[in-house]
Protein backbone atom coordinates (compact mmCIF):
# COMPACT_ATOMS: atom_id res chain seq x y z
CA UNK A 1 0.00 0.00 0.00
CA UNK A 2 1.19 3.60 -0.73
CA UNK A 3 2.56 5.97 2.37
CA UNK A 4 4.08 2.84 3.92
CA UNK A 5 8.01 3.53 3.33
CA UNK A 6 9.30 4.15 6.57
CA UNK A 7 12.46 5.77 8.41
CA UNK A 8 13.35 3.92 11.77
CA UNK A 9 13.79 6.37 14.75
CA UNK A 10 16.11 5.88 17.79
CA UNK A 11 14.36 3.68 19.88
CA UNK A 12 13.77 1.18 16.77
CA UNK A 13 10.08 2.59 16.26
CA UNK A 14 8.63 2.91 12.32
CA UNK A 15 7.63 6.16 11.37
CA UNK A 16 6.13 6.47 8.21
CA UNK A 17 7.46 9.34 6.16
CA UNK A 18 5.15 10.86 4.50
CA UNK A 19 2.22 11.78 7.07
CA UNK A 20 -0.72 14.43 7.09
CA UNK A 21 -0.55 17.68 8.77
CA UNK A 22 -3.73 18.88 9.77
CA UNK A 23 -3.68 22.83 10.99
CA UNK A 24 -6.27 25.03 10.29
CA UNK A 25 -9.32 22.70 8.98
CA UNK A 26 -12.70 22.61 10.53
CA UNK A 27 -14.22 19.58 12.26
CA UNK A 28 -16.11 18.92 8.80
CA UNK A 29 -12.98 19.62 6.60
CA UNK A 30 -10.66 17.33 8.96
CA UNK A 31 -13.19 14.56 9.23
CA UNK A 32 -13.46 14.59 5.48
CA UNK A 33 -9.47 15.33 4.84
CA UNK A 34 -8.51 12.12 7.01
CA UNK A 35 -11.41 9.76 6.10
CA UNK A 36 -9.36 10.10 2.16
CA UNK A 37 -6.13 10.28 3.64
CA UNK A 38 -6.59 6.73 5.23
CA UNK A 39 -8.26 6.11 1.94
CA UNK A 40 -5.73 6.75 0.17
CA UNK A 41 -3.07 5.02 2.41
CA UNK A 42 -1.65 6.99 4.69
CA UNK A 43 -1.28 5.82 8.32
CA UNK A 44 0.55 8.97 9.56
CA UNK A 45 -1.49 11.79 11.12
CA UNK A 46 -0.38 14.71 13.03
CA UNK A 47 -2.60 16.66 14.95
CA UNK A 48 -2.18 18.98 18.58
CA UNK A 49 -4.50 20.72 21.16
CA UNK A 50 -3.99 23.92 19.62
CA UNK A 51 -5.19 22.70 16.23
CA UNK A 52 -8.44 22.44 17.61
CA UNK A 53 -9.38 19.33 15.76
CA UNK A 54 -8.06 16.10 17.68
CA UNK A 55 -12.11 15.63 18.78
CA UNK A 56 -13.12 14.95 15.10
CA UNK A 57 -10.05 13.12 13.96
CA UNK A 58 -10.68 10.89 17.11
CA UNK A 59 -14.65 10.20 15.58
CA UNK A 60 -12.81 9.22 12.27
CA UNK A 61 -10.05 7.06 13.74
CA UNK A 62 -12.85 5.07 16.03
CA UNK A 63 -14.93 4.55 12.58
CA UNK A 64 -12.04 2.94 11.18
CA UNK A 65 -10.89 0.71 14.25
CA UNK A 66 -14.70 -0.04 14.72
CA UNK A 67 -15.21 -1.81 11.16
CA UNK A 68 -12.30 -3.70 11.05
CA UNK A 69 -10.42 -1.30 8.16
CA UNK A 70 -7.64 -0.53 10.06
CA UNK A 71 -5.10 -1.66 13.15
CA UNK A 72 -4.23 0.27 15.88
CA UNK A 73 -0.94 -0.81 15.07
CA UNK A 74 -0.50 -0.02 11.83
CA UNK A 75 -1.44 3.47 12.42
CA UNK A 76 1.08 6.16 13.52
CA UNK A 77 -0.69 9.06 15.75
CA UNK A 78 1.45 11.97 16.59
CA UNK A 79 -0.04 15.03 19.24
CA UNK A 80 1.52 17.60 20.96
CA UNK A 81 2.16 19.04 24.50
CA UNK A 82 1.12 22.93 23.88
CA UNK A 83 2.73 25.83 24.56
CA UNK A 84 0.23 26.71 27.22
CA UNK A 85 0.88 23.74 29.16
CA UNK A 86 4.82 23.26 28.70
CA UNK A 87 5.38 22.75 32.11
CA UNK A 88 6.28 19.49 33.83
CA UNK A 89 3.04 19.25 36.33
CA UNK A 90 0.64 19.45 33.45
CA UNK A 91 2.08 17.21 30.75
CA UNK A 92 0.59 13.87 32.35
CA UNK A 93 -3.17 15.60 32.35
CA UNK A 94 -2.85 17.26 28.49
CA UNK A 95 -1.77 13.90 26.86
CA UNK A 96 -4.31 12.36 28.53
CA UNK A 97 -6.63 14.71 27.55
CA UNK A 98 -5.72 14.68 24.12
CA UNK A 99 -6.10 10.81 24.29
CA UNK A 100 -9.49 10.88 25.53
CA UNK A 101 -10.30 13.34 22.36
CA UNK A 102 -8.73 10.99 19.85
CA UNK A 103 -10.14 7.78 21.70
CA UNK A 104 -7.09 5.91 21.53
CA UNK A 105 -5.01 4.42 24.40
CA UNK A 106 -1.74 5.81 23.20
CA UNK A 107 -0.09 8.02 20.68
CA UNK A 108 2.58 6.88 18.47
CA UNK A 109 4.52 10.13 18.98
CA UNK A 110 4.06 12.92 21.84
CA UNK A 111 6.07 16.05 21.46
CA UNK A 112 6.75 18.93 23.02
CA UNK A 113 5.09 21.52 20.67
CA UNK A 114 7.39 24.75 21.25
CA UNK A 115 10.51 25.52 23.64
CA UNK A 116 8.51 28.85 25.10
CA UNK A 117 5.51 28.70 27.07
CA UNK A 118 3.03 31.33 27.35
CA UNK A 119 0.39 31.57 30.12
CA UNK A 120 -3.64 31.82 29.77
CA UNK A 121 -6.70 33.03 32.17
CA UNK A 122 -9.04 30.76 33.39
CA UNK A 123 -11.38 30.82 30.70
CA UNK A 124 -8.41 29.83 28.50
CA UNK A 125 -7.39 33.43 27.31
CA UNK A 126 -4.12 34.56 26.67
CA UNK A 127 -3.03 36.09 29.46
CA UNK A 128 -1.90 40.03 28.40
CA UNK A 129 0.12 42.18 29.55
CA UNK A 130 -0.22 46.06 30.34
CA UNK A 131 1.25 46.36 26.72
CA UNK A 132 -1.28 44.21 25.39
CA UNK A 133 1.04 41.43 24.91
CA UNK A 134 1.08 37.55 25.37
CA UNK A 135 2.54 36.95 28.71
CA UNK A 136 4.95 34.45 28.85
CA UNK A 137 5.96 31.85 31.23
CA UNK A 138 9.61 32.68 31.81
CA UNK A 139 10.18 29.85 34.07
CA UNK A 140 10.22 26.85 30.99
CA UNK A 141 12.80 24.36 31.56
CA UNK A 142 12.75 22.06 29.02
CA UNK A 143 14.86 18.99 31.44
CA UNK A 144 12.20 19.15 34.01
CA UNK A 145 9.58 18.88 31.46
CA UNK A 146 11.53 16.10 29.80
CA UNK A 147 11.43 13.94 32.82
CA UNK A 148 7.65 13.78 33.04
CA UNK A 149 7.73 12.79 29.01
CA UNK A 150 9.96 10.17 29.50
CA UNK A 151 7.30 9.19 32.03
CA UNK A 152 5.16 8.69 29.49
CA UNK A 153 6.63 5.78 27.60
CA UNK A 154 7.29 4.45 30.88
CA UNK A 155 3.49 4.43 31.60
CA UNK A 156 2.82 3.38 27.87
CA UNK A 157 0.67 6.57 27.04
CA UNK A 158 3.29 7.26 24.19
CA UNK A 159 5.25 5.06 22.25
CA UNK A 160 8.21 7.74 21.48
CA UNK A 161 8.80 11.30 22.55
CA UNK A 162 10.22 14.53 20.81
CA UNK A 163 10.52 18.11 20.14
CA UNK A 164 8.98 20.46 17.67
CA UNK A 165 10.67 23.89 17.04
CA UNK A 166 13.88 23.21 19.09
CA UNK A 167 16.95 24.80 17.80
CA UNK A 168 20.37 23.31 17.83
CA UNK A 169 21.38 24.65 21.04
CA UNK A 170 17.87 23.51 22.93
CA UNK A 171 18.58 20.03 21.51
CA UNK A 172 21.68 19.89 22.43
CA UNK A 173 21.00 20.90 25.91
CA UNK A 174 17.92 18.20 26.28
CA UNK A 175 20.62 15.99 24.82
CA UNK A 176 23.15 16.15 27.65
CA UNK A 177 19.68 15.87 30.57
CA UNK A 178 17.70 13.29 29.02
CA UNK A 179 17.41 9.07 29.75
CA UNK A 180 15.30 8.79 26.45
CA UNK A 181 16.62 11.32 23.43
CA UNK A 182 14.14 12.90 21.60
CA UNK A 183 12.94 10.57 18.50
CA UNK A 184 12.26 13.46 16.15
CA UNK A 185 12.84 17.26 15.77
CA UNK A 186 9.84 18.71 14.08
CA UNK A 187 10.78 21.97 12.37
CA UNK A 188 9.76 24.31 9.19
CA UNK A 189 12.18 23.07 6.47
CA UNK A 190 11.27 23.08 2.94
CA UNK A 191 13.80 24.62 0.20
CA UNK A 192 12.91 28.07 1.03
CA UNK A 193 13.94 27.21 4.80
CA UNK A 194 16.47 24.50 4.55
CA UNK A 195 18.01 25.09 7.89
CA UNK A 196 20.87 22.55 7.40
CA UNK A 197 23.33 23.00 10.62
CA UNK A 198 20.08 22.68 12.75
CA UNK A 199 19.36 19.41 10.38
CA UNK A 200 22.88 18.47 10.13
CA UNK A 201 23.23 18.81 13.77
CA UNK A 202 20.59 16.62 14.76
CA UNK A 203 20.92 13.43 12.36
CA UNK A 204 24.34 13.34 13.64
CA UNK A 205 22.92 12.76 16.97
CA UNK A 206 20.21 10.49 15.51
CA UNK A 207 17.19 12.69 16.40
CA UNK A 208 15.25 12.14 13.34
CA UNK A 209 13.58 15.85 11.54
CA UNK A 210 9.89 16.17 10.27
CA UNK A 211 9.37 18.63 8.14
CA UNK A 212 5.86 20.65 8.62
CA UNK A 213 5.10 23.20 6.17
CA UNK A 214 7.53 21.30 3.60
CA UNK A 215 5.01 22.36 0.37
CA UNK A 216 5.77 26.44 2.05
CA UNK A 217 2.29 27.83 3.81
CA UNK A 218 -0.25 30.02 2.29
CA UNK A 219 -2.26 28.88 4.95
CA UNK A 220 0.09 30.19 7.78
CA UNK A 221 0.61 33.28 5.73
CA UNK A 222 -3.78 33.89 5.86
CA UNK A 223 -3.50 32.66 9.64
CA UNK A 224 -0.86 35.54 10.76
CA UNK A 225 -2.65 38.50 8.67
CA UNK A 226 -5.35 37.64 10.22
CA UNK A 227 -3.48 38.18 13.41
CA UNK A 228 -2.10 41.38 12.19
CA UNK A 229 0.86 40.26 10.43
CA UNK A 230 0.65 40.66 7.05
CA UNK A 231 3.95 39.42 4.34
CA UNK A 232 4.39 38.41 0.92
CA UNK A 233 5.04 34.70 1.52
CA UNK A 234 6.24 33.02 -1.62
CA UNK A 235 4.21 30.36 -3.56
CA UNK A 236 7.02 27.52 -3.60
CA UNK A 237 4.98 25.72 -6.51
CA UNK A 238 5.61 28.32 -8.52
CA UNK A 239 9.37 28.30 -8.16
CA UNK A 240 10.90 28.24 -12.15
CA UNK A 241 13.54 25.74 -10.74
CA UNK A 242 10.90 23.27 -9.31
CA UNK A 243 8.47 23.73 -11.90
CA UNK A 244 11.67 22.58 -14.47
CA UNK A 245 12.46 20.00 -12.63
CA UNK A 246 8.54 18.59 -12.48
CA UNK A 247 8.34 19.04 -16.17
CA UNK A 248 11.19 16.61 -16.48
CA UNK A 249 9.44 13.73 -14.44
CA UNK A 250 6.19 14.50 -15.22
CA UNK A 251 5.55 14.91 -11.69
CA UNK A 252 4.03 18.17 -10.52
CA UNK A 253 6.00 20.95 -8.42
CA UNK A 254 4.72 19.40 -5.38
CA UNK A 255 5.61 16.03 -5.45
CA UNK A 256 8.87 17.31 -6.63
CA UNK A 257 9.72 19.30 -3.54
CA UNK A 258 7.96 16.44 -1.50
CA UNK A 259 10.85 13.67 -2.69
CA UNK A 260 13.23 16.22 -1.70
CA UNK A 261 12.99 15.94 1.69
CA UNK A 262 12.76 12.24 1.43
CA UNK A 263 15.69 12.02 -0.17
CA UNK A 264 17.02 14.52 2.14
CA UNK A 265 16.19 11.78 4.93
CA UNK A 266 13.59 13.42 6.69
CA UNK A 267 9.89 12.55 7.04
CA UNK A 268 7.55 15.51 5.80
CA UNK A 269 3.45 16.23 6.92
CA UNK A 270 2.03 17.87 3.91
CA UNK A 271 -1.41 19.51 4.99
CA UNK A 272 -4.22 19.27 2.35
CA UNK A 273 -7.88 18.24 2.28
CA UNK A 274 -8.38 17.41 -1.37
CA UNK A 275 -8.43 13.89 -2.16
CA UNK A 276 -6.63 14.39 -5.58
CA UNK A 277 -3.63 16.16 -3.90
CA UNK A 278 -3.32 13.91 -0.77
CA UNK A 279 -3.34 10.96 -3.40
CA UNK A 280 -0.63 12.96 -5.35
CA UNK A 281 1.46 13.43 -2.09
CA UNK A 282 1.83 9.69 -1.43
CA UNK A 283 2.71 9.26 -4.99
CA UNK A 284 6.65 9.97 -4.91
CA UNK A 285 8.07 6.93 -4.54
CA UNK A 286 8.18 5.81 -8.23
CA UNK A 287 11.38 8.60 -9.56
CA UNK A 288 14.09 10.01 -8.24
CA UNK A 289 15.85 12.90 -8.39
CA UNK A 290 19.51 13.22 -10.23
CA UNK A 291 22.25 14.78 -8.03
CA UNK A 292 22.50 17.91 -10.16
CA UNK A 293 18.65 18.62 -9.51
CA UNK A 294 19.13 17.67 -5.53
CA UNK A 295 21.80 20.48 -5.72
CA UNK A 296 19.79 23.21 -7.61
CA UNK A 297 17.11 22.62 -5.02
CA UNK A 298 19.76 23.03 -2.38
CA UNK A 299 20.49 26.32 -4.13
CA UNK A 300 17.31 27.59 -3.45
CA UNK A 301 17.72 28.20 0.59
CA UNK A 302 16.56 31.65 1.32
CA UNK A 303 15.80 31.85 5.32
CA UNK A 304 12.43 32.42 4.69
CA UNK A 305 10.44 31.36 8.08
CA UNK A 306 6.37 31.13 7.48
CA UNK A 307 5.97 30.31 10.63
CA UNK A 308 7.91 32.59 13.26
CA UNK A 309 4.98 32.65 15.67
CA UNK A 310 4.28 36.55 14.77
CA UNK A 311 0.83 35.64 15.76
CA UNK A 312 1.74 35.14 19.52
CA UNK A 313 1.72 39.35 19.75
CA UNK A 314 4.84 39.27 22.64
CA UNK A 315 6.37 35.87 22.65
CA UNK A 316 9.45 37.21 21.49
CA UNK A 317 10.04 37.84 24.99
CA UNK A 318 10.59 33.96 26.09
CA UNK A 319 14.15 33.94 26.84
CA UNK A 320 13.78 30.30 24.89
CA UNK A 321 12.25 31.95 21.61
CA UNK A 322 14.83 31.55 18.49
CA UNK A 323 12.47 32.06 16.00
CA UNK A 324 14.43 34.96 13.99
CA UNK A 325 14.31 35.58 10.32
CA UNK A 326 14.58 38.12 7.46
CA UNK A 327 11.37 39.64 9.23
CA UNK A 328 12.61 39.84 12.64
CA UNK A 329 16.05 41.72 13.95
Amino acid sequence: MAGTKFLTLNNGVKMPLIGIGTWQSSDEEIETAIDAALEAGYRHIDTAPVYGNEVAIGRVLKRWLDAGKVKREDLFIVTKLPPIANRPHEVEGVIKKSLADLQLDYVDLYLIHTPFTVNINEDGSFKLDKDGLIEVDVTTNHAATWVEMEKLVANGLAKSIGVSNFSKDQVARLLKNCKIPPATNQIEHHVYLQQRDLVDFCKAENVAITAYSPLGSRGIAKFNAGAGVVRDVPDLLDIPEVKEIAAAHGKSPAQVLLRWIIDTGVIAIPKSSNPKRLKENLDIFDFQLTSGEVDKLLALDKNIRVCDFAFFHGVEKHPEFTFKNQYTN
